[in-house]
């Protein structure tokens, strides 16, 4: 049954709870008068489907699904058969899969990164103290005496009036940079960076990239706990052992030797030894008008790399519409995890990767099977499974520079990246919220399941640059992308917060992220129900969702319609 979203403005008008406040999203009062949000019958999503892809790619026989691995061939295949099982069609022509070139370094022997100049040498340890990795195709990987520069959040941002490189040449040094933006810290969610919500300038990938740019030889960012989102735990897992890239042309930009990571008391020695107070200069660093400061001290390491060229694969089935097949709803979910990664005190070298992401690959079959059990709707209905999203986004980043299907025909999609095993809630977690007028879609699909919404709790953390629907929203795609909820039907907020951080401290990116027959799979199956209605919703419609006047992606998305003859 259909109804037009203006004759349930009523309704919708106090569903989405923002913090303390009982208000709709940014944006929501254009979107009641313009958009059409049908209304749609619970999906037929099933449980065991979820459990059985869930464990299935989370046995220790995938390796952790490290994309260039039999565990990736092993995937393929599985996801290949789950989808034709679903009643899905080949995604890309004849194919289930598009191909995705990558390159592989896996660095070792390392040597310690020392620190020459002011007094007696600094050594670190590789692994404890500091990691690195190079992007380059080299052998051998050498920083020598590489003059360091604290150059603050590292951020060159012209259109706020912000450029931490001002002044100085980084050319052939290695820059110093402090995690996230400089308002970080700021209560609210105004500054010139966002406040306390990070921007893309806050990210690890920015920070290199513009290192890169601005010629140095060398990036190394400060760990902190707080701002990063995560413990050195994370990072040491993460940056050790084989890293995908992708593959570069011959008109590439320019590259960095070397982009590493230290841990904060490092940092403290180094900036000691150079006669400076890291307190001091990160103070420094939040004003504007902060000038990179020359530490005259050098810094070395050496590693030796082997690398590979490979070519890994998206996986994609599609559902095609009855009246509107060249109008695309796409649902995405990474495949891939971290394969062998730094052991646990039992031995235990597989990061399974269950929570992460094995139930979001599994959402994409079990949504794809209801939506064959309730029949095509309207428009096609995409689900993408991508390559490479612990690499930076890297499947669905080349997935979107090289569409199977017309972006300015994609009317928008949601993202699923693990799912919360904390049982059922009374909201979910909006990541991004107030971006697009997809947030009346979701708007009245929490109407219908009697949820609410919530901010995301950590917007320091930066969410929604870390995750694959970043590469099509910054293509111009509005893209949802909504967690487990907070408040815990038992236990509340406080439960739900203890679990997250239970989940991030001891499972998140290591091996204890496995598959546990004790789940409480209620909660993942009300959240689906959620993307189900959801999906269904923008599938069913006529409208084109759009961002919000003011978004950072609302002119992308306005060129790209303006340029097409077809879809929006």
């Amino acid at each position: 049954m259909r109804r037009s979203f203006a004759l349930r403005a009523a309704a919708l008008a106090g569903a989405l709870m923002l913090g303390a406040c009982d208000a709709a999203f940014p944006g929501m009062e254009s979107a009641e008068a313009q958009l059409d949000i049908p209304e749609v019958e619970p999906g037929d999503i099933s449980q065991e489907t979820m459990k059985t892809v869930t464990k299935t790619l989370s046995q220790d026989s995938f390796e952790g699904r490290m994309p260039g691995t039999e565990g990736e061939e092993k995937t393929v295949a599985y996801l290949t058969e789950r989808f034709a099982a679903a009643g899905l069609r080949p995604g890309n022509g004849d194919s289930w899969v598009q191909e995705v070139p990558l390159v592989e370094i896996t660095g070792k022997n390392y040597a310690p990164l020392t620190i020459t100049g002011g007094g007696p040498g600094l050594g670190f340890d590789y692994g404890s103290e500091w990691v690195g990795v190079t992007y380059r195709e080299d052998g051998t990987t050498r920083l020598e005496d590489s003059e360091l520069v604290f150059v603050g959040y590292g951020i060159n941002a012209p259109e706020r009036g912000w450029n931490d490189y001002e002044g100085v040449d980084v050319t052939g040094k290695t820059v110093v940079i402090l995690v996230n933006d400089p308002d970080w810290e700021t209560p609210g969610l105004t500054g010139t960076f966002g406040g306390k919500a990070m921007t893309y300038y806050g990210r690890w990938t920015y920070k290199y990239e513009e290192a890169a740019r601005q010629g140095a030889a060398g990036a190394l960012i400060v760990h902190q706990t707080e701002p990063a989102s995560y413990g050195w735990n994370v990072v040491e897992s993460s940056w050790s052992g084989p890293q995908a890239y992708a593959r570069r042309g011959e008109n590439a930009p320019p590259l960095t030797r070397v982009n590493g990571w230290i841990q904060q008391d490092v940092a403290r020695e180094i900036m000691a030894a150079a006669g400076q107070d890291l307190d001091a200069l990160s103070e420094a660093a939040k004003s504007e008008d902060f000038k990179a400061v020359p530490l005259g001290l050098k810094a070395s390491t050496s590693f030796e790399n082997d690398f590979r060229n490979f070519v890994s694969r998206n996986v994609i089935g599609i559902l095609p519409g009855s009246e509107a097949p060249d109008e695309y709803v796409i649902h995405t979910a990474h495949w891939d995890h971290l394969g062998r990664c730094k052991p646990a005190p039992d031995g235990d070298d597989i990061c399974n990767g269950a929570v992460d992401n094995a139930t979001g690959t599994a959402a994409l079959v079990a949504l794809a099977e209801a939506h064959t059990k309730a029949g095509a709707p309207r428009r096609s209905l995409v689900f993408l499974a991508v390559t490479a999203e612990e690499s930076g986004l890297l499947g669905a980043d080349y997935y979107a520079a090289n569409p199977v299907f017309p972006l300015a025909q994609t009317v928008g999609g949601i993202n699923m990246d693990a799912f919360d095993m904390a049982g059922p809630a009374r909201d979910v977690t909006v990541v991004g919220p107030g971006k697009s007028q997809l947030d009346a879609f979701l708007e009245a699909g929490l109407v219908a399941d009697g949820r609410v919404a919530t901010p995301n709790p950590s917007p320091e953390a930066g969410y929604y640059y870390r995750s694959d629907h970043f590469a099509f929203a910054k293509r111009g795609v509005p893209m949802l992308y909504v967690d487990g909820g907070q408040d815990l039907i038992e236990g509340g907020r406080e439960a739900g917060k203890a679990i997250a951080e239970d989940y991030r401290a001891n499972r998140y990116h290591g091996p204890k992220d496995e598959y546990d027959e004790n789940w409480d799979w209620s909660g993942v199956m009300a959240d689906l129900q959620l993307f189900y209605r959801i999906g269904r919703a923008m599938a069913t419609s006529t409208s084109w969702p759009n961002w919000n006047e003011g978004d950072e992606f609302r002119g992308i998305r306005d060129q790209s319609c303006a340029a097409s003859d077809a879809g929006c």
